[in-house]
């Protein structure tokens, strides 16, 4: 029997990136689906610590303008507790590699282009 294919898209996945809630449960999706038939991919930003948590990348598309700069979607594997999990990032340097955290910059205020970041996750096709 086939496994169901599920693909799990979050801005947050522990133990890559955390700000709260989200990434534990967008973390914890995979394994605890695992025993149920169901293989989970997990889509996020890739910010610098998805990135350097991501492993065996491989360029599955490439898009010349993504909302104002180049972007890179890159397939491969992160390690949890449970061991690897499936991981896509969308590798867009212009979109996600910033100080601050993934919804605030330094100064504690909203990234003005949230709206264009997190809607990078929808528009891939």
């Amino acid at each position: 029997m086939s496994a169901l294919k599920v693909l799990s898209v979050a801005s947050e996945v522990f133990p890559l990136v955390k700000t709260g809630g989200l990434a534990d449960v967008a973390g914890a999706l995979p394994a605890a689906l695992a025993p149920n038939g169901v293989a989970v991919k997990t889509l996020m930003p890739g910010y610098p610590a998805v990135m350097k948590g991501l492993s065996g990348g491989t360029v599955l598309h490439q898009w010349p303008d993504l909302f104002g700069g180049p972007a890179k979607l890159i397939g491969g594997t992160a390690i949890d507790k449970n061991g690897r999990f499936d991981l896509l990032a969308i590798d867009a340097p212009h979109l996600y590699d910033r100080p601050g955290n993934p919804y605030l910059d330094p100064t504690g205020r909203d990234w003005p282009d949230n709206w264009k970041r997190f809607a990078a996750e929808l528009k891939l096709r």
